[in-house]
């Protein structure tokens, strides 16, 4: 197998849909650097905003993670010009608290490396423990997940290595404000959905959001998180795990094949992307 149909296959097991019970604390994380919390808190875009339209928006986001790990060449630049479009009104104004801009390239990087953070972490917890091989493998393949938008394939790090030392150095720049806080706990509560649903899903949204999150933004979250809570996480994911293994294929990739069925009707229709 050469390398690319390897980074492919690798790309195909890693995308299953369980991992959108990590998508909360994925969002936590990339909102904890300053410009993306404001950028996203503050955005003039409010057909993408998750508490205007949650529908639209969950659709935006799957899809974006779906095209970039799935799709075509042609299909990420249709992909990207319709983001472009949308990240064009992404911009701070003088009374924004940090200065920020939808195509700053730093940015898009923190929000790539954030992704292959949650692709790594639910590979791990879903698909099982991958060797050496496979996880250098994954990391390759991750680089489209920056790519697809403006980070040029020389920015993404070297190795597994370089990411390290990347991220550990990026650690210094994440900082959580009362308001981004405020905006990030509503959004770990459900609060965008309707309460019949909000109020019963919650909790339990909450709970699996802080399970997934790296300790550092748990703290700046000031989200509790006991030695139990961590036993009651393992074990569900456990079970999540010899369910998803159980799966065939087309259920373990939903929502993400439907999302890129919905894409493909959608350029061959000429309608909206974004």
């Amino acid at each position: 197998m050469d390398a690319v149909r390897e980074q492919e296959a690798v790309l195909d097991e890693a995308m299953v849909g369980a991992a959108l019970l990590a998508g909360g604390a994925n969002v936590i994380m990339q909102l904890a650097r300053p410009g993306v919390g404001y950028g996203v808190a503050e955005s003039r875009v409010h057909s993408g905003s998750l508490f205007r339209h949650p529908v639209k928006r969950t659709r935006t986001t799957l899809t974006y993670l779906a095209v970039a790990t799935m799709g075509t060449d042609e299909e990420k630049k249709q992909y990207r010009l319709g983001v472009n479009k949308a990240h064009a009104q992404v911009y701070s104004r003088e009374s924004s608290p940090v200065q920020y801009n939808a195509f700053d390239r730093d940015l898009q990087l923190w929000v790539a490396a954030c992704l292959y953070r949650g692709v790594e972490d639910t590979f791990t917890a879903f698909v099982g423990p991958p060797d050496q091989e496979t996880v250098d493998t994954l990391y390759r393949a991750s680089a489209t997940l920056g790519t697809t938008l403006q980070v040029p394939p020389e920015r993404w790090p070297a190795d597994r290595d370089a990411f390290e030392k990347y991220w550990n150095d990026a650690l210094a720049e994440v900082s959580i404000d009362d308001a981004i806080r405020r905006y990030l706990y509503d959004l770990t509560m459900l609060r965008f959905l309707p309460r019949f649903l909000s109020v019963p899903l919650g909790p339990f949204n909450r709970f699996v959001t802080t399970g997934f999150l790296p300790p550092r933004f748990r703290a700046e979250m000031r989200l509790d998180w006991s030695p139990r809570q961590q036993r009651r996480f393992d074990r569900l994911t456990k079970v999540i795990a010899k369910l998803v293994q159980w799966q065939p294929r087309v259920l373990r990739q939903f929502p993400y094949n439907l999302c890129m069925w919905d894409l493909r009707r959608r350029i061959k229709a000429g309608r909206p992307l974004v």
